[in-house]
């Protein structure tokens, strides 16, 4: 079923990571948008589904569980998408508290280097709930004045190898790949035009993923059509998402990129089985 009243969105982020909208907040805006479902993205965290869950369950909105992790790949950053897993899985939670160890250290090394760079940024200036990150420390540049928008902060500082950047701490491609199957969850390639290394590209092909997002909010039709051909030689998944994180991407509204109801269901059904299983 393609038919455009049941569109779903399948990549966004809450105040739990980088977002700036509620876990209950996001829920009432896709269902004011006509989602008819979605999952919560959040980098490297589940924390948002601590009350999404309960909040989807009372609204009778359907949601699936959703991460998207941090990776490297021949020092390259990749973002991998996993979906329909069950939140309560121990190896999952020690991988995520690992990685948000290794996100923190990384996190303090970049205000550390400001500091030295004698910008009197502290830790009350920078906004955060959920794990801190780059963002952040943007969003603290610009309250604090030194720089007019994140953009600025990320071209004058905090960009891949400016000044202050400290290069990620994350786990590999294939590590996370492993635990993903570990957990019995899906494994999707985000953004792949966003990843400019072609031998990466390449590798990550070849690699054992389960699908591609080959609609996202920033694709032109050509760029998504690409993709959705790449997918469908390898029948793999496609699916679509917004990357909306609220004023932190104010251009981007929620819904603006979509899954199709057939792989929505699809996930739903693994997200279910996975339920039945602790």
């Amino acid at each position: 079923m393609s038919d455009e009243h049941f569109r779903y969105d399948l990549h966004c982020h809450t105040t739990a990571s980088d977002g700036t909208v509620s876990p209950e907040e996001i829920i009432d805006l896709a269902i004011q948008s006509g989602l008819k479902g979605l999952s919560i993205t959040d980098h490297d965290t589940t924390r948002a589904y601590e009350k999404a869950v309960h909040y989807a369950e009372q609204k009778g909105f359907p949601l699936i569980s959703g991460i998207e992790f941090s990776t490297t790949h021949l020092k390259e950053s990749v973002h991998i998408l996993a979906y329909g897993f069950n939140l309560q899985e121990a190896s999952l939670n020690q991988f995520i508290d690992l990685h948000k160890k290794r996100r923190e250290e990384r996190f303090f090394a970049m205000l550390k280097k400001l500091n030295e760079r004698g910008i009197p940024l502290t830790l009350e200036d920078v906004p955060f709930q959920g794990i801190p990150g780059r963002p952040h420390l943007a969003q603290g540049l610009v309250n604090k004045g030194v720089v007019k928008t994140i953009k600025e902060a990320f071209d004058r500082f905090l960009g891949d190898q400016r000044d202050c950047y400290v290069e990620s701490l994350a786990p590999s491609v294939q590590e996370t790949l492993d635990l993903i199957k570990e957990i019995n969850g899906v494994a999707i390639i985000a953004h792949p035009q966003l990843i400019r290394n072609n031998q990466v590209l390449l590798d990550l092909l070849n690699m054992d993923f389960d699908g591609i997002e080959a609609r996202y909010a920033n694709f032109n039709p050509s760029q998504s059509l690409r993709w959705l051909k790449i997918g469908k030689r390898k029948n793999w998944l496609l699916t679509g998402g917004s990357d909306f994180h609220g004023a932190n991407k104010p251009s981007i509204q929620l819904g603006a990129s979509f899954t199709e109801h057939d792989v929505f269901e699809k996930l739903r059904m693994r997200y279910d089985a996975n339920q039945k299983k602790l």
